[in-house]
Protein backbone atom coordinates (compact mmCIF):
# COMPACT_ATOMS: atom_id res chain seq x y z
CA UNK A 1 0.00 0.00 0.00
CA UNK A 2 1.71 3.11 -1.15
CA UNK A 3 0.93 6.37 1.06
CA UNK A 4 0.42 9.95 -0.28
CA UNK A 5 1.72 12.88 2.04
CA UNK A 6 0.72 16.46 1.19
CA UNK A 7 2.03 18.76 3.56
CA UNK A 8 5.48 19.21 5.23
CA UNK A 9 5.46 21.51 7.92
CA UNK A 10 6.93 20.79 11.45
CA UNK A 11 4.04 18.42 11.97
CA UNK A 12 3.98 16.71 8.81
CA UNK A 13 7.04 16.26 8.12
CA UNK A 14 7.32 14.55 11.32
CA UNK A 15 4.35 12.12 10.54
CA UNK A 16 5.74 11.93 7.17
CA UNK A 17 9.89 11.16 8.80
CA UNK A 18 7.87 8.50 11.62
CA UNK A 19 5.87 6.71 8.57
CA UNK A 20 9.31 5.94 6.57
CA UNK A 21 10.67 4.46 9.98
CA UNK A 22 7.56 2.11 10.58
CA UNK A 23 8.68 0.83 6.33
CA UNK A 24 5.67 2.92 4.51
CA UNK A 25 6.30 3.70 0.90
CA UNK A 26 5.53 7.67 0.72
CA UNK A 27 4.73 9.98 -2.10
CA UNK A 28 4.88 13.53 -0.99
CA UNK A 29 4.52 17.01 -1.99
CA UNK A 30 4.46 20.75 -0.42
CA UNK A 31 4.06 24.04 -1.99
CA UNK A 32 7.55 24.70 -1.00
CA UNK A 33 9.92 21.43 -2.64
CA UNK A 34 12.78 23.27 0.13
CA UNK A 35 10.75 21.86 2.90
CA UNK A 36 10.64 18.43 1.61
CA UNK A 37 14.19 17.62 1.36
CA UNK A 38 14.52 15.81 5.05
CA UNK A 39 11.63 13.49 4.04
CA UNK A 40 13.25 12.93 0.70
CA UNK A 41 16.28 12.51 1.68
CA UNK A 42 15.29 9.99 4.10
CA UNK A 43 13.69 8.19 1.09
CA UNK A 44 10.18 9.49 0.07
CA UNK A 45 9.47 9.89 -3.38
CA UNK A 46 8.43 13.79 -4.82
CA UNK A 47 5.41 14.37 -6.96
CA UNK A 48 4.46 17.65 -8.47
CA UNK A 49 1.30 18.19 -7.89
CA UNK A 50 -1.61 16.70 -5.33
CA UNK A 51 -3.42 15.21 -7.93
CA UNK A 52 -0.18 13.38 -8.64
CA UNK A 53 0.63 12.21 -5.13
CA UNK A 54 -3.14 11.20 -5.69
CA UNK A 55 -3.09 9.05 -8.51
CA UNK A 56 -0.51 6.88 -7.60
CA UNK A 57 -1.46 5.85 -4.01
CA UNK A 58 -3.76 4.02 -2.09
CA UNK A 59 -4.01 6.29 1.37
CA UNK A 60 -3.66 10.13 0.97
CA UNK A 61 -2.94 12.47 4.25
CA UNK A 62 -2.85 16.29 4.17
CA UNK A 63 -1.36 18.43 7.32
CA UNK A 64 -2.05 21.87 5.97
CA UNK A 65 -2.55 25.30 8.15
CA UNK A 66 -6.35 25.54 7.83
CA UNK A 67 -9.83 25.05 5.89
CA UNK A 68 -8.73 27.72 2.84
CA UNK A 69 -5.11 25.03 2.55
CA UNK A 70 -7.88 22.03 2.93
CA UNK A 71 -10.17 23.37 0.50
CA UNK A 72 -7.59 24.26 -1.93
CA UNK A 73 -5.53 20.74 -2.13
CA UNK A 74 -8.45 18.83 -2.20
CA UNK A 75 -10.66 20.64 -4.64
CA UNK A 76 -8.37 23.07 -6.37
CA UNK A 77 -6.86 22.98 -9.80
CA UNK A 78 -4.21 20.17 -9.69
CA UNK A 79 -5.75 18.91 -6.53
CA UNK A 80 -5.89 15.51 -5.02
CA UNK A 81 -9.52 15.20 -6.64
CA UNK A 82 -8.07 15.30 -9.67
CA UNK A 83 -6.10 12.48 -9.40
CA UNK A 84 -7.43 10.12 -6.87
CA UNK A 85 -8.39 7.02 -7.72
CA UNK A 86 -11.86 5.12 -7.12
CA UNK A 87 -11.36 2.69 -3.35
CA UNK A 88 -8.62 4.69 -2.27
CA UNK A 89 -9.25 6.98 1.03
CA UNK A 90 -8.19 10.63 1.73
CA UNK A 91 -7.66 11.85 5.36
CA UNK A 92 -6.80 15.33 6.61
CA UNK A 93 -5.22 15.59 9.64
CA UNK A 94 -5.13 18.71 10.12
CA UNK A 95 -7.24 21.03 12.44
CA UNK A 96 -10.04 22.50 10.31
CA UNK A 97 -13.33 22.60 9.62
CA UNK A 98 -16.22 19.86 10.22
CA UNK A 99 -18.45 21.57 7.45
CA UNK A 100 -15.62 21.78 4.94
CA UNK A 101 -14.42 18.05 5.27
CA UNK A 102 -18.31 17.03 5.59
CA UNK A 103 -18.89 18.80 2.12
CA UNK A 104 -15.13 17.21 0.80
CA UNK A 105 -16.47 14.10 1.64
CA UNK A 106 -19.63 13.92 -0.71
CA UNK A 107 -17.55 15.28 -3.65
CA UNK A 108 -14.68 12.41 -2.99
CA UNK A 109 -17.86 10.03 -2.87
CA UNK A 110 -19.07 10.75 -5.87
CA UNK A 111 -15.83 9.09 -7.01
CA UNK A 112 -15.92 5.85 -4.75
CA UNK A 113 -13.59 7.71 -2.17
CA UNK A 114 -13.93 7.45 1.21
CA UNK A 115 -12.99 10.78 3.12
CA UNK A 116 -11.84 10.84 7.07
CA UNK A 117 -10.96 13.86 9.29
CA UNK A 118 -8.34 12.51 11.94
CA UNK A 119 -6.96 16.01 13.39
CA UNK A 120 -3.63 15.12 15.89
CA UNK A 121 -3.04 16.38 19.22
CA UNK A 122 0.25 16.30 20.80
CA UNK A 123 2.61 18.45 19.57
CA UNK A 124 5.21 17.66 17.23
CA UNK A 125 8.20 16.39 19.10
CA UNK A 126 5.82 13.84 19.41
CA UNK A 127 4.97 13.27 15.85
CA UNK A 128 8.02 11.42 14.78
CA UNK A 129 7.84 8.79 18.08
CA UNK A 130 4.08 8.17 17.03
CA UNK A 131 2.56 9.46 20.55
CA UNK A 132 -0.11 11.51 19.25
CA UNK A 133 -3.90 11.48 20.02
CA UNK A 134 -5.31 10.86 16.59
CA UNK A 135 -9.46 11.66 16.73
CA UNK A 136 -10.62 9.93 13.29
CA UNK A 137 -14.31 11.07 12.18
CA UNK A 138 -15.98 9.05 9.24
CA UNK A 139 -17.33 5.68 8.02
CA UNK A 140 -16.04 2.66 9.97
CA UNK A 141 -15.08 1.00 6.46
CA UNK A 142 -12.88 4.18 5.92
CA UNK A 143 -11.51 3.89 9.73
CA UNK A 144 -10.78 0.19 8.87
CA UNK A 145 -8.59 1.03 5.60
CA UNK A 146 -6.95 3.74 7.50
CA UNK A 147 -6.44 2.42 10.46
CA UNK A 148 -3.02 0.19 9.66
CA UNK A 149 -1.04 3.55 8.57
CA UNK A 150 -2.93 5.92 11.72
CA UNK A 151 -1.80 3.71 14.04
CA UNK A 152 2.08 4.65 13.76
CA UNK A 153 1.21 8.10 14.11
CA UNK A 154 -0.64 7.28 17.50
CA UNK A 155 -0.50 6.31 20.86
CA UNK A 156 -4.35 6.69 20.95
CA UNK A 157 -6.15 6.28 17.80
CA UNK A 158 -10.15 7.29 18.25
CA UNK A 159 -12.89 6.80 15.81
CA UNK A 160 -15.10 9.26 17.41
CA UNK A 161 -18.15 9.58 14.64
CA UNK A 162 -18.96 10.59 11.40
CA UNK A 163 -17.40 12.79 8.63
CA UNK A 164 -16.26 16.17 11.10
CA UNK A 165 -16.60 14.50 14.11
CA UNK A 166 -12.40 14.54 14.41
CA UNK A 167 -12.59 18.48 13.74
CA UNK A 168 -15.31 18.68 16.17
CA UNK A 169 -13.55 16.73 19.04
CA UNK A 170 -9.99 18.36 18.40
CA UNK A 171 -11.94 21.98 18.78
CA UNK A 172 -13.40 20.91 21.96
CA UNK A 173 -10.33 19.84 22.98
CA UNK A 174 -8.16 22.80 22.07
CA UNK A 175 -10.71 25.27 22.68
CA UNK A 176 -10.78 23.61 26.57
CA UNK A 177 -6.58 24.14 27.34
CA UNK A 178 -6.53 27.85 25.52
CA UNK A 179 -9.70 28.82 27.84
CA UNK A 180 -8.43 27.22 30.93
CA UNK A 181 -4.91 29.52 30.40
CA UNK A 182 -6.50 32.74 30.36
CA UNK A 183 -8.50 31.04 33.54
CA UNK A 184 -5.20 30.00 35.24
CA UNK A 185 -3.55 33.59 34.00
CA UNK A 186 -6.70 35.45 35.87
CA UNK A 187 -6.43 33.33 39.07
CA UNK A 188 -2.75 33.13 39.73
CA UNK A 189 -2.74 36.86 39.36
CA UNK A 190 -4.95 37.66 41.33
CA UNK A 191 -2.73 35.21 44.09
CA UNK A 192 0.07 36.83 42.91
CA UNK A 193 -1.21 40.73 44.08
CA UNK A 194 -2.70 39.31 47.39
CA UNK A 195 0.86 38.11 48.22
CA UNK A 196 1.55 34.59 46.90
CA UNK A 197 4.34 33.41 44.81
CA UNK A 198 3.28 32.26 41.37
CA UNK A 199 5.56 29.20 41.63
CA UNK A 200 3.95 28.21 44.87
CA UNK A 201 0.29 29.13 43.68
CA UNK A 202 1.01 26.47 41.02
CA UNK A 203 2.03 23.58 43.83
CA UNK A 204 -1.54 24.68 45.26
CA UNK A 205 -3.71 24.07 42.28
CA UNK A 206 -1.46 20.69 41.41
CA UNK A 207 -1.93 19.10 44.84
CA UNK A 208 -5.99 20.30 44.88
CA UNK A 209 -9.10 18.99 43.23
CA UNK A 210 -8.13 20.69 40.10
CA UNK A 211 -4.69 19.13 39.72
CA UNK A 212 -5.37 15.92 40.36
CA UNK A 213 -8.33 15.82 37.59
CA UNK A 214 -11.26 15.28 40.20
CA UNK A 215 -13.07 17.07 37.41
CA UNK A 216 -12.77 14.80 34.30
CA UNK A 217 -12.33 11.39 36.34
CA UNK A 218 -15.00 12.18 38.90
CA UNK A 219 -17.62 15.19 38.83
CA UNK A 220 -18.33 15.05 35.08
CA UNK A 221 -18.87 11.44 34.68
CA UNK A 222 -19.99 10.69 38.19
CA UNK A 223 -22.24 13.41 39.64
CA UNK A 224 -22.50 16.05 36.05
CA UNK A 225 -23.39 13.61 33.40
CA UNK A 226 -25.74 11.61 36.01
CA UNK A 227 -27.88 14.58 37.58
CA UNK A 228 -26.31 13.73 40.67
CA UNK A 229 -26.40 16.80 42.74
CA UNK A 230 -28.81 15.83 45.80
CA UNK A 231 -27.62 15.09 48.48
CA UNK A 232 -24.28 17.58 47.56
CA UNK A 233 -20.77 16.75 48.38
CA UNK A 234 -19.50 20.83 48.15
CA UNK A 235 -23.22 22.85 47.80
CA UNK A 236 -23.78 25.39 45.48
CA UNK A 237 -24.14 27.97 47.81
CA UNK A 238 -20.83 27.75 49.83
CA UNK A 239 -19.47 27.55 45.96
CA UNK A 240 -21.64 31.15 44.88
CA UNK A 241 -19.85 32.33 48.34
CA UNK A 242 -16.07 31.44 47.66
CA UNK A 243 -16.50 32.86 44.44
CA UNK A 244 -18.23 36.19 45.27
CA UNK A 245 -14.86 35.93 48.08
CA UNK A 246 -12.50 35.52 44.65
CA UNK A 247 -14.09 38.30 42.75
CA UNK A 248 -14.25 40.52 45.90
CA UNK A 249 -10.25 39.77 46.46
CA UNK A 250 -9.93 40.83 42.64
CA UNK A 251 -11.50 44.11 42.42
CA UNK A 252 -9.84 45.14 45.70
CA UNK A 253 -6.27 44.44 44.20
CA UNK A 254 -7.47 46.50 40.34
CA UNK A 255 -7.11 41.85 38.77
CA UNK A 256 -9.79 41.41 35.91
CA UNK A 257 -11.19 38.23 36.22
CA UNK A 258 -13.80 38.11 33.61
CA UNK A 259 -14.20 34.37 33.42
CA UNK A 260 -14.63 34.05 37.34
CA UNK A 261 -17.30 36.67 36.89
CA UNK A 262 -19.04 34.57 34.67
CA UNK A 263 -18.89 32.12 36.71
CA UNK A 264 -19.92 33.53 39.73
CA UNK A 265 -23.10 34.96 37.76
CA UNK A 266 -24.02 31.62 36.82
CA UNK A 267 -23.83 30.42 40.89
CA UNK A 268 -25.86 33.80 41.08
CA UNK A 269 -28.85 32.46 38.26
CA UNK A 270 -28.69 29.01 40.12
CA UNK A 271 -28.88 30.31 43.72
CA UNK A 272 -32.08 32.72 42.38
CA UNK A 273 -33.89 30.20 41.10
CA UNK A 274 -33.62 28.20 44.46
CA UNK A 275 -31.09 25.95 44.22
CA UNK A 276 -28.14 26.71 46.77
CA UNK A 277 -28.66 23.39 48.27
CA UNK A 278 -27.76 21.21 45.42
CA UNK A 279 -23.96 20.35 44.44
CA UNK A 280 -22.17 23.32 43.43
CA UNK A 281 -21.39 20.44 39.96
CA UNK A 282 -24.79 22.02 39.00
CA UNK A 283 -23.35 24.61 36.95
CA UNK A 284 -22.38 22.36 34.81
CA UNK A 285 -26.01 21.75 33.88
CA UNK A 286 -26.64 25.19 33.43
CA UNK A 287 -25.37 25.27 30.25
CA UNK A 288 -27.36 22.52 28.98
CA UNK A 289 -30.53 24.09 29.69
CA UNK A 290 -29.00 27.15 28.04
CA UNK A 291 -27.91 25.45 24.86
CA UNK A 292 -30.27 22.54 24.26
CA UNK A 293 -27.50 19.94 24.60
CA UNK A 294 -27.94 16.72 26.48
CA UNK A 295 -25.35 16.67 28.32
CA UNK A 296 -26.36 13.42 30.47
CA UNK A 297 -26.37 9.87 30.33
CA UNK A 298 -29.91 7.47 30.18
CA UNK A 299 -30.12 6.84 33.59
CA UNK A 300 -29.39 10.39 34.97
CA UNK A 301 -31.50 11.76 37.63
CA UNK A 302 -34.23 14.22 37.17
CA UNK A 303 -34.12 17.64 37.37
CA UNK A 304 -35.11 21.45 37.00
CA UNK A 305 -33.52 24.13 36.70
Amino acid sequence: MKVGFIGLGKMGSNMALRLLDQGEELIVTDVNKEAAAPVLEYGATWADTPAAVASQTDIILTSLPGPPEVEAVALGPGGIIEGIRQGSTYVDVSTSSPTLIQRIGKVFAEKGVGVLDAPVSGGFQNCREGSLTVLVGGEEVDYKAAQPVLQHLAKVLMHVGPAGAGAVAKLVNNATGLTTLILLSEVISAGVKAGIDHQTLLKVLQNGAYGQGAFLKHMLPNIAFKHAYDPPTFALALGRKDLALATAMARELNVPMPMVNLAEQAAVELMARGLGHIDSTSIFSLQEFRSGAKLHDDDAQEIQL
